[in-house]
């Protein structure tokens, strides 16, 4: 393998941002372009000695990029962007509509498989790393119930469907855990809880000039998959409230598993994975980079098509080599 993955950036908002920090702290990677849909000359990156190209030039890097990672949203981007890059790149993408994850598994797969590429869809946190919590807890206590709880905290892909609502300038949406769930779970109930019972969903919206208001809350509250399962509550706001007391983007949760074991269930277990994020694009893009570390060894081991984390060996997320890992980590 060569000295240093080269990694591009599809798309410059808060998790391509993240993804060029995340790369500093990789020093077997290393950042090789960004690709916009704005204006090249007026991005302004952290970064500026690496090059920064339009959107339409990217297929011509083919021989310059080993692994493109895509940092557009789930609600219009990446349905597009992924299958269609997947032909030309091996790529890493963090699509979180999880019932869309099938459907889009599929595209990406066969145009991964047609251009002889591997495609990693759906990492992050969740889908990717509490996908994996979930599927580990499953094995370990086949008899028992799954919960995941998400929040709270900003959510960046519910936050940017809202933003692309007509008449929308910008938006932020919190997804809160009910308490009385958590604690439910947490007692070991084994509670069975629909949608609408475990969270609640908090918008703060600032509509343009004249916008029609009643309908911007109709169409968040009545958006497929997004909100329509929530309760949900949309609070209208000025974009000076917004810059003030929505800035950060902090998330995290909860995976658990609550089971038993023993003769006759009479064991009670449970499995409680947590995560606290200050910034959730970063932690994010920090997942991204180590997904596509694994992308380029996989593809370098003749592997194509699409793959989520669980295809994925753990031992080809880390820089670190099978005898350091059993050294330091095992």
């Amino acid at each position: 393998m060569q000295e240093q993955i080269r990694v591009g950036i599809l798309g410059y908002g808060n998790l391509g941002r993240g993804v060029e920090l995340a790369l500093r702290a990789n020093p077997d990677m290393k950042l090789a372009a960004f690709f916009t849909r704005r204006d090249p000359a007026a991005l302004k990156t952290l970064t500026p000695e690496v090059p920064v190209y339009g959107v339409e030039q990217l297929k011509e890097m083919q021989g310059e990029i080993d692994v493109l990672v895509l940092c557009g949203g789930s609600a219009t981007d990446l349905p597009v962007q992924s299958a269609e890059y997947a032909k030309y790149f091996n790529i890493v993408d963090s699509f979180d509509n999880h019932a869309e994850i099938p459907a889009h598994f599929a595209r990406c797969d066969a145009s991964a498989k047609e251009g002889g590429k591997v495609a990693l869809i759906s990492a992050g946190w969740d889908p990717g790393m509490f996908s994996l919590q979930r599927l580990l807890g499953n094995c370990i206590l086949p008899n028992g119930s799954d919960y995941t709880f998400w929040g709270r905290g900003v959510s960046q892909g519910h936050s940017d469907a809202i933003r692309r609502i007509e008449g929308v300038q910008d938006a932020r949406q919190y997804t809160v855990p009910v308490p009385e769930a958590l604690e439910r779970v947490r007692n070991g109930e084994n509670p069975v809880l629909t949608t609408r019972e475990k969270h609640t969903r908090e918008c703060y919206v600032v509509a343009k000039p004249g916008a029609d208001l009643d309908r911007i809350e109709r169409e968040i509250k009545t958006m497929p998959n997004y909100f329509e399962p929530y309760d949900t509550t949309v609070h209208f706001i000025s974009q000076e409230e917004l810059n003030r007391d929505h800035a950060g983007i902090p998330h995290g949760g909860f995976v658990m598993r609550s089971g038993s074991t023993g003769v006759n269930g009479e064991t009670p277990q449970m499995i409680e994975y947590a995560l606290k994020l200050g910034s959730n694009p970063e932690f994010t893009a920090s997942v991204l980079v180590c997904c596509a570390r694994a992308v380029y060894k996989l593809h370098a081991k003749g592997k194509s098509g699409a793959v989520t984390i669980f295809d994925v060996p753990p031992a080809l997320l880390s820089a670190k080599s099978g005898e350091e890992l059993r050294k330091t980590l095992l």
